[in-house]
């Protein structure tokens, strides 16, 4: 297109932005006449003349206008078009997968609080416990059958119902110490809330003695109501109550939930409502009766070696505080060690010569491998204390399968 303009020929643009009142602009081509197609090809210049006072003539290059299209709109291709499909898409995928994965993320730490709260590694000692004493009251081969072994299973998980009960009981009694002995714990991190921690602690008894009616078995049914008054005991701050502010009482605590809760009543309830035959205890339920309390009294005992610093702050009275952690430590392992010469003893009369030889070397090995256990224990270090309490804890299960082979 042809675009002729005389020099004289001009116009006012009045309410222009670029226009002040006290200002002119004026921009002048040399020549009186534009000859100029607009062509991208070509760079000439035009000009816009104005003759008014407050006129004002612009000037630019055509191909300085292309430059700004071409740099601030690219021409679109098709690998242009297929990204920005792509991260249209990548973008929707994205807001639709927060939410799951935000849901997954509080699920995970959700389950993992738990795991902290109800310690399933102390689910151990009743798994083995239960499995251990009702292989006692099995008589012969026949025993051994599916029902047999399906009333194992339903029987231990009340008992694990009220292990958790203990554990949530006393994490709640104990958020303040725990938030300086063992700020891992839910409670004392947050990770669980107050609220969250009740409805467990009054939960899981109430399933507990739920399901042991439901075995229709007095003697457990009665075993979880003093698991429940035991474990509250232990750990609520009230008159006569908080036993574990007393060395006595832990360890009467620690031998009653540990030991006899998961001896007489569990033998009585397969001797009598699994296998239907009258009650007579064996030798060996009588050995486990004398000798696990004396584990449990060391397990109450190393258990509060690490705690020394929170318990005392708290005005806790424990062992390690009134004794000093030396010599607390040395009690465990004494007592440890005379329970394994009693382990030793009470093989060396049995009639069976297996018997004899199992129960004489395992105990001894046991003694031995506590005997160098011990020597490595750093009392100034709280993970090496805690690695020798749960040490223990293989050593109390290691006695549920001597156990067998005292005859």
């Amino acid at each position: 297109m042809l675009l002729q303009m005389n020099s004289c020929s001009g116009f006012s643009l009045k309410y222009h932005p670029l226009q002040h009142s006290s200002s002119v602009k004026t921009f002048r081509l040399p020549s009186t006449q534009i000859n100029g197609l607009v062509n991208r090809s070509q760079r000439k210049k035009y000009s816009v003349k104005c003759s008014s006072q407050s006129s004002f003539s612009l000037t630019n290059k055509v191909g300085n206008r292309e430059d700004i299209i071409n740099r601030n709109h690219k021409p679109l291709n098709k690998s242009t078009v297929a990204l920005a499909l792509q991260d249209g898409y990548a973008s929707k995928s994205e807001e639709e997968n927060t939410l799951p994965a935000s849901f997954v993320q509080v699920l995970n730490k959700k389950f993992d609080a738990l795991y902290r709260l109800t310690r399933p590694y102390t689910w151990a000692s009743i798994i083995v416990g239960v499995l251990s004493v009702s292989l006692l009251a099995v008589q012969s081969p026949t025993d051994l059958t599916a029902t047999y072994f399906i009333e194992v299973l339903k029987s231990m998980v009340p008992a694990i119902m009220m292990n958790n009960f203990v554990n949530a009981i006393n994490q709640l009694s104990d958020v303040a110490i725990d938030k300086i002995n063992k700020p891992h714990l839910p409670l004392a991190s947050g990770d669980f809330s107050i609220a969250e921690g009740i409805a467990i602690a009054i939960a899981s008894p109430m399933m507990g003695v739920a399901m042991g009616m439901m075995l229709r078995s007095p003697p457990l049914v009665i075993c979880f109501i003093i698991w429940w008054i035991v474990g509250a005991a232990y750990s609520l701050d009230l008159p006569l109550l908080r036993w574990k502010g007393s060395p006595l009482m832990a360890a009467v605590t620690i031998i009653i939930l540990n030991g006899l809760l998961l001896q007489f009543p569990y033998f009585v309830h397969f001797q009598k409502y699994v296998l239907g035959r009258p009650v007579l205890f064996p030798k060996q339920l009588l050995f486990a009766a004398a000798i696990m309390p004396i584990f449990n009294a060391a397990i109450a005992f190393s258990k509060d070696l690490p705690d020394v610093e929170g318990d005392k702050e708290f005005g806790l009275r424990t062992l390690p505080i009134i004794l000093g952690r030396e010599r607390v430590f040395s009690i465990a392992v004494n007592m440890l060690l005379t329970a394994y010469g009693a382990g030793v003893v009470a093989g060396a009369t049995s009639p069976f010569l297996p018997c004899k030889l199992v129960a004489i070397i395992g105990h001894s090995a046991l003694a031995a491998l506590l005997w160098r256990k011990a020597r490595t224990v750093d009392l100034t270090d709280p993970p090496s204390m805690q690695s020798f309490y749960m040490f223990i804890f293989k050593l109390y299960y290691a006695e549920f399968f001597l156990m067998h082979f005292v005859r």
